[in-house]
């Protein structure tokens, strides 16, 4: 179960590492590429990339280093509301294609949470 675990997480981390770090980093890049980013400030969607990238650490750097290792399902929770809400941001923007991968993310994020508890 350990193995599957560090698997997931190192999925995870790497996917919200990338996604947040275009947001927050490349808002350019992130304005061509994600057609809500146009419709919102730069603030916010800063906020939601550094959301994700501090997440995306969070799922492996406390494990993998055992310095408060308790923050990895801590990070796997928020991730999984992080996802929630972009879900509910979705359905409400009539993006339905986006809904898919953030259910698929945040079962994972649950299964991370639930793994590390």
């Amino acid at each position: 179960m350990n193995i599957a675990l560090w698997i997931v997480q190192g999925l995870l981390a790497l996917m919200f590492i990338f996604a947040g770090s275009t947001k927050a980093l490349q808002y350019e890049k992130a304005k061509a590429s994600l057609p809500w980013v146009k419709d919102y400030s730069r603030g916010y969607v800063t906020l939601i990339g550094v959301s994700e990238l501090l997440g995306g650490l969070g799922l492996v750097l406390p494990q993998a280093t055992g310095i408060w290792p308790i923050l990895t399902p801590v990070a796997a929770l928020a991730l999984g509301v992080v996802m929630i809400l972009a879900a509910a941001f979705h359905a409400k923007r009539r993006e339905y294609q986006g809904i898919g991968m953030n259910i698929v993310l945040l079962i994972l994020a649950v299964f991370v949470a639930i793994g590390r508890f």
